[in-house]
């Protein structure tokens, strides 16, 4: 297991869909082994394949921490959400490829996702809550889509421009 580096905004993959993975082998369960890794190290909820430079649709998710091990940690390969509840919940996003800022976004409270699990067998997940949220901000990436893309566009300004200040006093 290796801890990947994590690319950030600016990168050109985190804006490009992913491309579907077709080959179920050890390298692909490596990649994912190397996902939870990183994920863990990073301290974070969930990864998407394209955050360690990789442009295939892979997440992983793990709520287990933090929650007093109540969680669930996932890796699916080729995700589809094909239902998402009616009911929005709004709750503070962040993404370890957008560090130092975060803001509310709205998502459904719900969702069901199906794809694969690394050995190529089918998997259907139901998720509420954290779980929910960190599957369909996964999912996001997959498609290009950032958190910050799905709130306002005067909130994403100033999200941005927290971001772009933060970047200057690291370099400072």
């Amino acid at each position: 297991m290796a801890v990947r580096e994590i690319v950030i905004l600016g990168d050109p993959i985190l804006r490009e869909k992913a491309n579907a993975v077709e080959t179920f082998d050890e390298a692909l369960r490596e990649l994912v082994r190397d996902m939870f890794h990183t994920m863990v190290f990073a301290e974070g909820a969930g990864l998407a394949a394209p955050q360690i430079g990789i442009p295939f649709r892979v997440l992983v998710a793990d709520t287990s921490r933090g929650e007093e091990g109540k969680g669930e940690r996932h890796a699916v390969v080729n995700p589809t959400i094909v239902e998402l509840g009616v009911e929005e919940e709004r709750e503070s996003e962040g993404c370890l490829s957008v560090p130092g800022v975060s803001d509310i976004v709205s998502r459904p409270g719900r969702v069901v996702l199906e794809g694969f699990d690394p050995m190529g067998s089918p998997i259907r997940i139901e998720a509420e809550g954290l779980l929910s949220r960190v599957l369909q901000h996964e999912v996001d990436h997959l498609e290009g889509i950032l958190f910050f893309d799905r709130i306002s566009p005067l909130k994403r300004r100033l999200l941005l421009s927290k971001y772009k200040k933060l970047l200057l006093e690291e370099s400072a």
